[in-house]
């Protein structure tokens, strides 16, 4: 019944893997350009996954004892300079508006590229003590970054995100807010998005302008590349101290408070592109994905399809799943054709011989298999394949993971694996920066993670020959 046709719009991965990316965005219509580069239109469909991921995230936020706020989306320059490393590390990305109506602003202000400095400012103000804390707040948002490159989704002048912003009257309680967020945000990469990440801390290099330490949940693209996707910090009380962020503990002593902040953004829908597309366009996993199941009618005009897909329809909109019915006039293989461009799960057919014979035919994005289903067991089935498919998803990206992870024990093994395989490269290194300059101007790498599992560290740096400190998974990054 099906005639496969291959969406000729799209650019085959394998030919061009950045135009094929672009092809997506555009061609599944997740996203458009506005007339201010960076500056890009979420769709209806592309805004629809941000929401499924946000509906997770905040539930689970709530679960764990925090709270929606907002913040002005601009700060005070004069604020915003309070805490130098933070500057210094921003200072080049930053947005300023001079101008309030006609009169120059004597104190300029910056779109946020994100909150730290305004939530301090905050806290400050309403923490007296000990009584007063924790205080564990997130903020839905967008922030703006001056980006001189931009890639939809992945990389942007203004981008939706979280970003959570924690204080707390001891380190241990920071410590563990912050390792226990990006636990969430590696739970979200397996049960919605089917991503498994890769996670450990950041170098001191890479971690975030002000924090102690910096966690990351890092995923491998398609391409062998790696895409940070969330990041988790423990600030110490270095924001504490340059805002005045003080409680009187315990035992009657003024002392700073420890700091955390999160977030994860819009970035994660790149992810999900990356991983999951083919050259046919979008494979969402069903969790995630806006419309699980698109029923289409075949020779709709033929007397009782129509009237039964729109029964099917109301089936498994009652049943709880997200589901289209396509009446359009397109031929069946615009249908299917557009259906897969967009990544939906699952692909009901209903003909006048289906019909008859009181059955459809499913058939799966993920691998294109197909198969008959009597009306009365569509509901059951179509919740069982969407699971199916969940899982499948799954163990495929983590085969993928597992696979492109390999050892270098010099920088020419390094670069060689990096040129021929992509993915991630385990290295034994000194505690240095000179390590992650020569591994990014010899092998065009970077350092992603610090894994928290250290076993198989060997006795010498594989680049400088000194004493090896520590493991570091090294990969070519977006």
């Amino acid at each position: 019944m099906e005639k496969q046709i291959k969406n000729e719009a799209i650019t085959s991965r394998e030919k061009d893997f950045a135009q094929w990316y672009t092809d997506v965005c555009k061609k599944a219509e997740l996203m458009d350009y506005s007339s201010i580069k960076g500056f890009i239109i979420y769709r209806p469909y592309g805004y629809a996954i941000w929401e499924q991921i946000q509906k997770y995230l905040d539930q689970k936020f709530k679960d764990t004892g925090h709270e929606n706020v907002y913040m002005p989306m601009v700060i005070p320059q004069s604020l915003f300079n309070k805490e130098k490393e933070h500057v210094e590390g921003f200072a080049p990305e930053t947005l300023i508006a001079t101008l309030g109506g006609k009169e120059k602003l004597d104190d300029p202000l910056i779109i946020r590229p994100t909150s730290e400095v305004l939530f301090c400012e905050h806290y400050a103000k309403i923490i007296n003590s000990y009584r007063d804390l924790p205080k564990k707040y997130n903020q839905w948002c967008s922030v703006v970054r001056w980006e001189k490159t931009t890639r939809p989704f992945l990389r942007g002048a203004e981008f939706l995100w979280q970003e959570g912003h924690t204080v707390h009257e001891t380190e241990q309680e920071a410590r563990f807010e912050t390792l226990q967020m990006l636990k969430i945000y590696q739970t979200l990469g397996e049960e919605l998005l089917a991503i498994p990440f890769l996670t450990g801390r950041k170098t001191e290099k890479e971690k975030f302008a002000g924090a102690k330490e910096t966690y990351a949940v890092e995923a491998l693209m398609h391409d062998g590349k790696s895409l940070q996707s969330g990041t988790s910090h423990y600030f110490g009380t270095g924001f504490a101290e340059a805002f005045g962020i003080q409680f009187q503990n315990r035992q009657n002593q003024l002392q700073p408070v420890h700091q955390t902040s999160w977030g994860v953004s819009t970035r994660l829908i790149g992810s999900l592109i990356m991983v999951h597309g083919d050259d046919n366009g979008l494979i969402l996993p069903p969790r995630v994905a806006p419309i699980q199941v698109m029923i289409v009618p075949i020779m709709p005009q033929k007397p009782g399809v129509l009237s039964q897909a729109k029964t099917l329809f109301e089936s498994l909109k009652q049943a709880g799943i997200r589901v289209m019915l396509d009446e359009s006039d397109n031929s069946p293989g615009w249908k299917y054709a557009e259906a897969e461009m967009k990544g939906i799960p699952l692909r009901i057919e209903l003909g006048p011989r289906d019909l008859e014979q009181q059955q459809v035919v499913m058939v799966k994005r993920n691998d294109k298999a197909k198969k008959t289903i009597k009306f009365s067991d569509l509901v059951n089935e179509s919740k069982l394949t969407l699971e199916q498919i969940q899982r499948e998803l799954l163990q495929h990206a983590k085969q993928h993971l597992a696979t492109n992870i390999r050892e270098a024990n010099s920088l020419e093994e390094l670069t060689a694996i990096l040129n021929q395989f992509g993915g991630y490269v385990k290295v034994s290194v000194d505690d240095t920066e000179e390590v992650e300059k020569i591994v990014k101007e010899k092998a065009q790498a970077t350092a992603r993670v610090i894994p928290f599992d250290q076993v198989g560290l060997r006795s010498k740096c594989a680049i400088t020959g000194k004493p090896a400190k520590r493991i570091v998974y090294f990969a070519r990054a977006y």
